[in-house]
């Protein structure tokens, strides 16, 4: 089974996790899991995937044909967290990408969301241009 078929917007979170196969089923799961219990987010479907709010965007969750893209808005400044962050897009955006053999600590996860909300707590929306 591979990837996402190109269909309706899942209706809600658990709905785009259920829509996935395989291996991107179990990150997606696992990473929405630890995301959850790292901070009180806002979860939406937005943009064909899942998008986390907390005073603006925090970061995404996106299936592709052969990837999962963890992404936050303010991902730039987490490369000392996660130095795989690939910097990339619009605002301080930094996008790390898993394939089925990518190795990733739910230890680390938390740190990043934990310091995501952070940055958007002390710094306002991402989206908007101070």
């Amino acid at each position: 089974m591979s990837g996402m078929q190109k269909s309706a917007p899942a209706a809600n979170p658990a709905a785009y996790i259920a829509s996935l196969g395989g291996w991107q089923r179990r990150y997606a799961h696992a990473l929405r899991s630890a995301v959850s219990g790292a901070a009180w987010l806002d979860e939406h479907v937005k943009w064909g995937h899942l998008v986390y709010f907390s005073n603006g965007p925090v970061l995404l969750i996106r299936a592709e044909e052969t990837r999962l893209l963890f992404g936050f808005w303010r991902g730039q400044r987490l490369r000392g967290i996660e130095p795989r962050l690939k910097p990339g897009g619009k605002y301080e955006m930094a996008t790390l990408e898993l394939v089925e053999a990518t190795p990733l600590e739910r230890a680390t996860v938390v740190d990043l969301v934990k310091e995501a909300v952070a940055l958007n707590a002390s710094l306002g929306d991402p989206t908007r241009l101070s």
